[in-house]
């Protein structure tokens, strides 16, 4: 797999891949450890080997990767998957090298890897982006790309891939359906946030709660994900935009982004809150119960929290027929990537959706399990791996 050498968008030059090449990456070995993860440490950062991309595949130099509830999902056992992993989900970077049927203009382009890759073919993926595409689906819990490969070891044992990405690293090989081209414009913390928070958040908005300038919303859970969600409702317009959480300083950080109205979850429903549309991205199932209590009449509850498995929640049943209210599950904000990651790119291009605020700190790669017990705390709103930079260079700043 060698071809001449090209020039990315940061007019460096690109060699061609080798058959396999050595990386830093962050490495789960075990699930279940205890906090604090900067003691106990089930996060190692190691020297992986990484295999060249194959048919239908890409090589992509990571530049910058989020740290979100669902990597802590798997690292505190609550979503099972094989091990050990490389972990990250949501990722950005540029394209050094394509697998054979790649479009070779993709090299040199910065993109946005998405962890849910559409086959195109099955028929959840026939349903314009409400259901999860069954083929993606599997192989992420499998641990492998979509088309059946693994690419990483560690002294010669197996590593799973994370969600077709396995963003926390240096490099990273991906189906060619897990990337989504932004322009150069971009830049890489931004660029990686579209690929989950942005799109899980706005998107479940967008498509699965269909808001529009006139939709009243509520915000249940202003993590990552919840605060993409407002600056989505607020680019899109909505005259009245509530963040519901149980911390004040988020809730400040809320209004300062132009929130109509914060509250914590016992002051929204003190004050009988009534909204057109609740978006649930707490993933606990008191705020799930919250969010559907904030519910007006014919009023949609989109969920995109993930509880711990075997969570329950209680609800009165007869609201969702006496009122005519719908609850919907989304999955990936219901979106079609390479549909969906341009018109929030263009949004922010127009300066209606400033997502450089969701970034509260950047981390180095050596600073991985603190940043999951950041995370774990519920402090800050989105930590972003900044590989241009240093775990020493950053305490020295």
């Amino acid at each position: 797999m060698m071809s001449s050498p090209l020039t990315d968008l940061q007019g460096v030059t690109v060699a061609a891949a080798p058959t396999a090449m050595t990386i830093r990456g962050a490495v789960l070995n075990s699930t279940g450890a205890q906090p604090p993860y900067a003691q106990s440490r089930p996060i190692t950062v190691d020297e992986l080997t990484l295999s060249g991309p194959a048919r239908g595949e890409v090589l992509v130099r990571i530049e910058a990767a989020g740290l979100c509830h669902s990597d802590l999902s798997v690292v505190n056992g609550s979503r099972p998957r094989p091990l050990p992993m490389l972990l990250g989900h949501e990722a950005a970077g540029i394209v050094e090298a394509v697998g054979h049927d790649v479009d070779s203009n993709l090299i040199g382009q910065r993109v946005v890897m998405t962890f849910l890759p559409r086959c195109g073919q099955c028929e959840a993926c026939l349903t314009n982006g409400k259901l999860p595409c069954s083929a993606g689906s599997k192989s992420n819990e499998q641990g492998i790309l979509l088309s059946g490969s693994s690419h990483l070891t560690r002294g010669g044992e197996t590593v799973a891939h994370h969600l077709g990405v396995s963003g926390f690293a240096t490099h990273a090989v991906v189906d060619h359906r897990s990337v989504v081209p932004v322009g150069a414009d971009v830049p890489p913390a931004v660029a990686a946030l579209l690929g989950c928070a942005v799109l899980t958040g706005g998107g479940a908005l967008l498509n699965a709660g269909r808001i529009t300038a006139e939709s009243t919303v509520a915000i249940v859970g202003l993590g990552g994900v919840g605060m993409a969600g407002l600056l989505a409702a607020l680019a899109t317009g909505c005259r009245r935009v509530i963040a519901v959480d149980a911390q004040a300083s988020k809730l400040d950080l809320a209004l300062q982004w132009g929130a109509s109205e914060a509250y914590t979850p016992e002051e929204a429903l003190e004050r009988s809150v009534v909204v057109d549309v609740v978006l649930e991205a707490a993933g606990h199932p008191r705020a799930f119960e919250t969010a559907y209590q904030l519910l007006g009449l014919g009023g949609t509850l989109v969920t995109v929290g993930l509880p711990a498995p075997g969570a329950m929640s209680s609800i009165e049943p007869l609201r969702l027929t006496a009122k005519a209210q719908s609850i919907v599950g989304s999955y990936l904000g219901s979106a079609v990537p390479k549909r969906d990651i341009p018109v929030f790119e263009q949004l922010w291009r127009e300066g209606k959706l400033p997502l450089e605020r969701l970034v509260s700190r950047e981390i180095s790669l050596d600073d991985i399990n603190e940043g999951m017990d950041a995370l774990a705390s519920g402090s800050g709103i989105r930590q972003v791996i900044n590989f241009g930079t240093t775990h020493e260079e950053r305490k020295n700043r």
